[in-house]
This record gives structure tokens, sequence and C-alpha cells, in this order.
């Protein structure tokens, strides 16, 4: 499997990109006008990170969002602004379609010279987070996303300057920071594809029982080098991270399924439903019953 520091190459006569998938994240095409595209190979079904910044809108599609340290649910209508080199992945449930656009202006970007500008570093910064948009900015945000996609030229930078200024007005209530730190990782790191590796065994797996030494051998690290490197990398130990996926998994059965809370803990892969109960409760804050109850409703 190749490195997972993906390499945005921007098309020639064009400051940024702008992608569009109708069945899968990983076959997407860049759009160069309203009439022209080129297929690509997408990255959005591995985790994975790059130096551009991307706002990412999935119009239909339902699954498991991970963004830097964060594990949680999408559905149609999910809209996240991913900052520079922060580890993402969408885990999809059966197709989805949506938009995304991606763009790099680092500080000696010709992009700053405009004073204009500098009201945008404030959401720069938030985005090295992830921010998950919504309300009336995520209502106005994807107009202006749909628009660029019927833009060319001068007029799709202008819409792109006309997104970020929309972002960077949003109220705190219409913007969710999504990690609970902000993940700027090496581009020369070594251990990318590792821990990618890692990721993708763990979510493949999170039902059964997956020791670390399975892991050891996915990455072919030490023990002392995958703890260290894993933790760096997604933020989490990996129990942490398996647990995180494995409460997901219990929190979709719940809300779309009448099993029981035992039938349900069990399949996902937590062994002991005392364990489960007060695992659900301390990271969801209530128990899985009260949860089903207020996710019917």
């Amino acid at each position: 499997m190749r490195g997972e520091r993906e390499q945005v190459h921007f098309p020639a006569g064009h400051s940024f990109r702008l992608l569009r998938w109708t069945e899968d994240v990983s076959h997407v095409d860049c759009l160069l006008s309203p009439t022209k595209a080129e297929p690509l190979s997408g990255e959005g079904n591995h985790w994975h990170f790059h130096a551009a910044m991307e706002l990412t809108l999935f119009a239909a599609g339902t699954g498991t969002r991970f963004v830097g340290d964060h594990i949680g649910p999408f559905q149609s209508g999910d809209l996240v602004l991913l900052g520079e080199n922060l580890p993402h992945y969408w885990h999809t449930r059966g197709s989805s379609r949506g938009l995304s656009v991606q763009w790099h202006f680092p500080q000696s970007h010709p992009f700053w010279a405009f004073p204009e500008t500098l009201s945008l570093t404030g959401l720069f910064e938030k985005a090295g987070r992830g921010v998950r948009i919504v309300g009336a900015t995520a209502r106005e945000t994807t107009r202006h996303l749909t628009q660029l996609a019927q833009s060319a030229g001068p007029a799709r930078l202008a819409g792109l300057f006309a997104l970020l200024g929309q972002l960077a007005q949003a109220p705190d209530s219409d913007c969710e920071l999504l990690s609970r730190r902000s993940f700027v990782l090496s581009a020369e790191s070594n251990y990318q594809a590792a821990i990618s590796r890692a990721v993708r065994h763990l979510v493949a797996h999170f039902r059964e029982e997956v020791g670390l030494e399975d892991l050891l051998l996915v990455t072919d690290m030490s023990r002392a080098t995958f703890a260290r490197q894993f933790k760096k990398h997604s933020g989490k130990t990996f129990s942490e991270f398996i647990s995180q996926l494995r409460l997901q998994a219990a929190c979709q059965e719940l809300r779309e399924t009448d099993r029981s809370v035992l039938d349900i803990a069990s399949s996902a892969g937590f062994s002991q439903l005392s364990f489960f109960n007060r695992y659900f409760r301390r990271e969801m804050g209530c128990s899985p019953t009260q949860y089903r109850q207020t996710s019917s409703r």
C-alpha cells in the first residue's frame, strides 16, 4: 500500500481544485469548468492527510468520520472543514456523492498580500482541529460550494473567496470542533503508511479480538515504536481507538435496530456487558437504552 501523505496537485491555470464524486470517494472527478472534468483516484476512503486545506460536503451517504482524534457518524449534508496535514478518513456505508474543494495558501502565498484575507487566520487555525459546519452557515456554504461547480475563471475564484468569507463569519453555534487537538503532521514522517495500515486493519476487524501483536505484524514495528507513533498520529492509544470504533458501531445499531443491548454490545466487540454499559455512559452521557429512546424521538 502506498504512503498516506496525498500529493494534491492543482490543475494548470487553477489556484485550487474542486472535486466531485457520484458513487464512491475513491473515484472522483476534478472539475475544470462546468463542462470539463478529469478523473482522479480519490484518497478519501482511507486514512490520509495532505498539505492542502479542504472543505468536503457529503450530499448523500452515511458512515463513520475520522478527523484527527475524532471518530463519529456522518450522514447526508455533512460539511467539514479540514486544516493542513490533518489526518482524515470517511468510512462510507454503500454509495455516496458529494463535493470537495481543496486549496493551499501558506504564509508565503500571494493570497495573504490582500489585507482582507487576514480576517481568515482565525478560521484557518480552527480548521487544524477539523470543523463540522451546521445550521444556517452550512446551508449558505453548501450553496456557495454548489455554485463553484457551475462557474469558471475569475467567477470561480470569487466564489471561493465568498465561501471562505461565509465560513469566517460563522457564529460559534454553527461550528463544531471535531478533534480534541490540532494535528500538524510532518510531511517527512516515515510512519504514515504503517499507521494507515494499522487504522485500516482496526476498521476492518474491530468486531473481532484484535491484539497488539496483530498490529505489530501489520506495521512491522516494535511495541514501543508502535505505541508512540500510533498515539502521535491518531491521538489515541490502540485500545482507545478500537473502543471508539466499537462504540460507534453500537450507537448505529441502537439507532437503526431493535436488537437487545446485550446482542449489540457483543456484536460490536465488547466482551462484557457491564464494561460496555459503563463505557457507553462515560462517553455518551447516558445509558444505551436512553440513547435509543432519544435517537428514536
